[in-house]
Parts: C-alpha cells; structure tokens; sequence
C-alpha cells in the first residue's frame, strides 16, 4: 500500500482536502429559495411596524457585538453573520457575506453576496430577522442570535475589515494563489470584523470551521430566539 512513501502522503492529503472542503462548503452556503420573498424597502422605520415585537435590550456597555445565525441553513451546518455597535451610541454595523453562487472560489473583487448596513440595534434585529438587505435567496432566515457586551470597540479597525471582506472574494479549499487549504468563507469574514473590533470574549474561529460547531463557543454570550419583525 506504500502508506509511508510519496503515494500513502498524497492520498492523505487529498483526504484531508475533501473532508475540509465539505464542512466548510456546507457551512456558508445558501440553500435556494422556493419562492422569493418580498423586497422591504431600506428607508422603512422599524419604529410604527404594526404588530413589531420589541427586540430584547441590547448590550449594556460603551461596546457590543452580535452574531447571527441561520441554523438550518446550508444543510444544517449553518450561516453567520455579524453586528457591531458603534461605542457610546445606539448605532450598530451590521452585515454578512452571503455567497449567492453557491461556488468554492470566486476571486477577489466578485460578487460574493457582500452586504453591509447601519442603524439602531432595534433596526438590526428586525433587517437581519426579514433578510431585508439581501432577500429570496435561503429558505432558512436568521433565527437565534448571540450578544456580548465589549468595553472595547475598535470602530475604524472594524470598517475597514468590512471592506476587507467584501473584496477578497470567497474560498473553500485550495487558494489557487498560494496552494494552501484554506478558507474565506461566511464564518471568516463574521469573525475576522469582529476580532478588529476587538470583541471581548470572542472564541477563536479556524479556517474550514462549520458555523453552528463554532457558535456554540460563544458561551458567555446571550443566546435568543430571532423571529421576523
């Protein structure tokens, strides 16, 4: 079987290669939608939504950050995306990288379903519980999110790995540029902005990790229910 020589190594590593590329391949991916849903408008004001739930009290504290979560998105490996507050003020950015393509590797500079947004948290809640900013494209909407408050916030530090993120394109598996198995996928860009904002107690996240295993680390952070309002 030649296990120890230059064969038994190749097929390792092309085992190793398969088995990183479907977890992190079912982790962001978009499962497409049977019928689109309707656009809200960006200007609409959560404030006077008839019927609108109150969303739970934000962090307390100059600083905090959320992570929102599609559980049974991408075959139930899930899909993430981010939140920060801008310190001292109810304003929070807010946003995801969606991958609409469903494709391993888009390069640098294409479309990876990129989006950004910012308001009041209570706006937040309600865009990312109605996929307001990028509609019809999942079956499965944000429905739990996780909070932390942060006596930090790296607000700047955070814009600019926003803008990081939507250019460098998208990857699951081996960068054609340096050969490494690798990951830039919907779990990297939530915690590469929220690493910049220097987010108090925020688990590492490895390259090729599966979004759900990896919001589980989050355990001093608040764990709610998000429904559409």
């Amino acid at each position: 079987m030649n296990i120890g020589g230059r064969r038994g190594r190749l097929r390792l590593a092309i085992t190793v290669a398969v088995i990183g590329m479907v977890a992190a391949v079912t982790g962001c991916q978009e499962t497409p939608t049977r019928a689109a849903k309707t656009q809200v408008g960006e200007a609409e004001e959560i404030t006077g939504m008839a019927g609108a739930a109150a969303p739970a009290a934000q962090p307390a504290g100059p600083g905090g950050a959320c992570v929102f979560v599609k559980p049974d998105g991408a075959q139930r490996f899930g899909h993430v995306g981010w939140g920060f507050r801008v310190k001292g003020t109810d304003r929070w950015v807010y946003g995801a990288v969606e991958n609409p393509s469903n494709e391993l590797y888009t390069r640098p500079g294409g479309d990876i379903g990129a989006w950004h947004a910012e308001g009041s948290y209570a706006r937040m809640v309600s865009d990312m519980s109605r996929d307001a900013h990028y509609p019809g494209k999942s079956t499965h909407p944000y429905s739990r999110y996780r909070c932390t408050s942060s006596s930090t916030g790296d607000v700047a530090a955070a814009r600019a790995m926003i803008r990081t993120v939507e250019a460098r394109g998208f990857l699951v598996g081996v960068d054609p540029t340096s050969g490494e198995l690798t990951s830039r996928d919907c779990l990297d860009a939530t915690y590469d902005v929220l690493k910049a904002y220097r987010t108090w107690h925020l688990t590492p996240a490895s390259h090729l990790g599966i979004p759900n295993v990896w919001v589980e680390t989050l355990v001093t952070w608040t764990d709610r229910r998000l429904t559409p309002r």
